[in-house]
């Protein structure tokens, strides 16, 4: 028989660390990088994606741990299983179903999140060198480009072509959308979109040296004629 004061005080660590958890969690569920506040459609499949993981994580804790308050209070539970019939059951039966079923709504939200057609995109070049970003707006002929400061028009998907000057950074806006490597020789693309005009904080999301740290960039997301109107003038404000 486990003694009542050594599952008094389990319960007191495990309800302090859920709490000091939960505390952390929601900490980051808002702010200008946090990709659990999105500002887009993109942005917001993904986090349906990480919710659905937490509620199958979640729900595989609370199976555990219930067959873990039981053997506590009691005693005997489960030996009439056998340690075949025990690994069975909970190593397969257990998360398997769980798993499977995460596993196919990754794959059917994953399949939004692919390029769609170019053509109702508006297309933007992510070069990225150590350390700085360099935009260029490839449907705006002779517009110049910007630097460390993305312009974009809201409620249009964009298409981001990422590529690299000299090492492998990431491109990631993450209230808009994914992340995508850029990679020297190669383009990548992504899709970004805003919902509403704005401005949102961008990362290199891949260690590219000793400025990484500092490799950030902000997304200005404008209403439509603003952005016409922004990219006449040059993008000067």
């Amino acid at each position: 028989m486990v003694p009542f004061h050594s599952i008094s005080r389990l319960t007191r660590i495990l309800f302090h660390s859920g709490a000091a958890g939960s505390a952390l969690l929601l900490a980051g569920c808002s702010g200008t990088y946090s990709a659990l506040d999105p500002a887009g459609p993109h942005a917001h499949t993904i986090a349906q994606l990480w919710w659905a993981m937490l509620l199958g994580a979640a729900i595989l804790f609370v199976l555990v741990m219930g067959l873990f308050v039981l053997t506590l209070f009691r005693p005997g539970f489960g030996s009439g299983v056998s340690i075949k019939g025990w690994i069975v059951a909970g190593g397969l039966l257990l998360p398997i179903p769980v798993l499977v079923a995460l596993n196919f709504y990754a794959l059917f939200q994953g399949e939004r999140l692919l390029p769609g057609d170019v053509a109702s995109a508006y297309r933007i070049e992510a070069h990225a060198r150590q350390w700085q970003w360099e935009f260029r707006y490839l449907d705006e002929p002779g517009a110049p480009s910007t630097v460390d400061v993305l312009h974009i028009p809201a409620g249009l998907p964009i298409e981001v072509v990422a590529t690299s000057e000299d090492v492998i950074h990431s491109f990631w806006v993450p209230r808009l959308g994914g992340k995508i490597d850029a990679t020297p020789g190669h383009a990548a693309r992504i899709r970004i979109e805003a919902d509403r005009p704005g401005i949102f904080g961008g990362v290199c999301a891949e260690y590219c040296g000793t400025g990484h740290s500092r490799m950030r960039f902000r997304v200005e997301a404008h209403e439509g004629p603003d952005f016409r109107s922004l990219v006449e003038r040059g993008f000067e404000q």
